[in-house]
């Protein structure tokens, strides 16, 4: 299955709203990127990256970081559901690596 069909049918299927924002995964060969927006006006609720914090260690360390701090972000803005979105990535590594640490620190999906 190639990247852009897996990525047109997530987006497809991944909308977030003002109950359940989407909690939207990057990452890059260096860095670990995560934000929680309400697409119905198309804000950012909370944002989190390994490179703005300056984290140093393995891509899956990384993740685990940005998934507690996104986390915990998104409690202090009132987000405790959300919408995974993974993007084109499978669910598997670092970004299941993010998910297990967002749902130990709070999140729902």
């Amino acid at each position: 299955m190639s990247v852009t069909s897996r990525l047109a049918r997530t987006k497809q299927q991944i909308r977030g709203d003002w109950s359940r924002p989407r909690l939207s995964v990057t990452i890059s060969n260096a860095h670990v990127y995560a934000q929680i927006i309400d697409d119905r006006v198309g804000h950012t609720l909370a944002f989190s990256s390994s490179s703005a914090a300056g984290i140093t260690g393995s891509m899956t360390e990384k993740a685990q970081w940005v998934g507690s701090d996104i986390a915990q972000k998104a409690r202090e803005a009132g987000v405790s559901q959300i919408i995974f979105d993974r993007r084109s990535r499978k669910f598997h590594g670092r970004v299941a690596a993010l998910a297990q640490a967002a749902r130990e620190h709070g999140l729902e999906f």
